[in-house]
């Protein structure tokens, strides 16, 4: 009995380290065992720092898997996924499940940056083919980043900051990225976070501003309205580039604050001009899966007193299948509100002309990556007669984007095109400047003729 009494505490404590070790979900590992397994390789390394590599990987689109088909299906793809990355990753590795949808590793025998991309490289595309839940099968990708010690953290707390650094790069660029961790690439996240407080307290101050490029009517050159552009000069930073802010606003979860500022300070400026001149503004992908982008773009326009029949809401293929249903309806109902609605970039994406039936659309926009070479490449310049063909049959208007000079205005003319917009008609110009090309052209011609440059 006494022997009994004495095993048994001994047995409970065992299987409570076990507990405070183990993801209960997989049966791998948590952080914890993570933690010590990298604790004890750095040790047995401390006199001869050799080095292993730890990484961590993000299934991307795991939530709205979880919530569209349940909890209960979520759990079993994580269990599916722990099962595909024990059997893959190399001998004497560890696998952890880090919480969530993320998964970590301890690659003992990966010393250096080739042999991990390698790794990743493997990891991706065993965790890409499809998960059997029992009525149909689901596809993912996984974003994946590395670190290497000792270069990228002697302590583990350092190295883990490092692999979650190379893992949020590899979010920022897209779906299934693989990073290694530098110090080239601690910079640019450093950078990125610098420029992100910075548009934060911009968007506060209202020192965001918007500048307007003319869409013109190529047979007399009259301009018909602008597209609102996001401009951005920071007293530290200088002039931050909209291809380089924009993007983070989106990915960083303010976005939304970014373009009701912009779209209240264009629908603003729009109030001095003519009133048959419409006003074009980029909505975000983002903005497309929150319900409430309709009701909120009203609201703005209502605030400032602007028609809703003279704005133009221009959104890219893209961005309408991110949430396609949730999409659809912010569509309906910012046209049944007289919003008309333009596809941005058309010809670049994989499906458009099943966007083309599937959504209603007032406009297209022909990518400037055609219209660019109409000039010189057979294959472009038909691909822009089709399109216009196209749109003629569906009674959708077409504006040609990126026009810079005469005989590429000449030539689009001559394929039917109605309307442009490019270098060659004006650049961006902020909105005072707009407002004296305005009433300079109505007081010369009565009308507004271009160009605007």
């Amino acid at each position: 009995m006494k022997s009994g009494d004495q095993t048994l505490p001994q047995v409970s404590q065992n299987e409570l380290q076990a507990m405070a070790y183990t993801d209960p979900l997989t049966g791998l590992g948590n952080r914890y065992r993570m933690r010590d397994k990298v604790r004890m390789l750095a040790a047995e390394r401390a006199d001869d720092p050799a080095p292993f590599t730890i990484g961590i990987a993000n299934l991307d689109g795991f939530k709205p898997i979880n919530d569209l088909f349940g909890t209960a299906a979520g759990d079993e793809i994580l269990c599916q996924v722990a099962h595909r990355l024990k059997a893959c990753v190399p001998d004497g590795a560890t696998v952890t499940r880090h919480g969530g949808d993320e998964f970590a590793f301890v690659l003992p025998l990966i010393f250096e940056r080739f042999s991990a991309e390698k790794v990743g490289q493997m990891i991706k595309e065993v965790l890409s083919a499809p998960y059997d839940l029992g009525d149909r099968n689901v596809r993912l990708s996984a974003s994946i980043g590395f670190a290497i010690y000792p270069f990228a953290g002697e302590e583990f707390e350092d190295l883990l900051k490092s692999t979650e650094t190379a893992l949020y790069r590899s979010k920022r660029r897209g779906r299934g990225q693989i990073t290694v961790y530098s110090r080239e690439i601690a910079q640019e996240m450093k950078r990125a976070t610098q420029i992100e407080q910075a548009l934060r307290n911009a968007i506060i101050n209202d020192a965001v501003d918007v500048h307007f490029q003319p869409i013109v009517n190529l047979e007399n050159n009259t301009v018909l309205g602008f597209e609102a552009l996001a401009r951005w000069n920071d007293a530290d930073l200088g002039f931050v580039s909209p291809a380089v802010f924009v993007p983070l606003a989106e990915e960083r979860g303010f976005i939304d604050a970014l373009s009701e500022t912009l779209l209240r300070k264009a629908a603003e400026a729009a109030l001095s001009w003519p009133r048959d001149l419409f006003l074009s503004f980029n909505l975000s992908s983002a903005q497309l899966m929150d319900p409430s982008t309709a009701i909120n773009i009203l609201s703005i326009l209502g605030r400032v007193g602007l028609d809703p029949h003279r704005l133009e809401l221009e959104i890219t293929e893209t961005a309408v299948m991110t949430s396609a249903e949730t999409a659809h309806k912010i569509i309906a109902e910012l046209r049944q509100a007289g919003v008309r609605i333009s596809l941005d970039d058309f010809g670049t994406g994989q499906s458009s002309l099943g966007r083309l039936r599937d959504f209603t659309f007032d406009k297209v926009k022909i990518d400037r990556a055609f219209v660019s070479r109409i000039t010189t490449d057979r294959a472009s310049e038909h691909i822009v007669k089709a399109i216009v063909a196209m749109c003629d049959g569906l009674d959708l208007e077409v504006v040609a984007e990126g026009i810079e000079s005469g005989i590429e205005a000449k030539k689009l003319r001559a394929m039917g095109c109605a309307m442009g917009q490019g270098y060659f008609y004006g650049r961006p110009a902020d909105a005072a400047a707009t407002l004296d090309c305005v009433h300079n052209s109505y007081q010369n011609t009565g009308t507004t003729e271009t160009a605007l440059a």
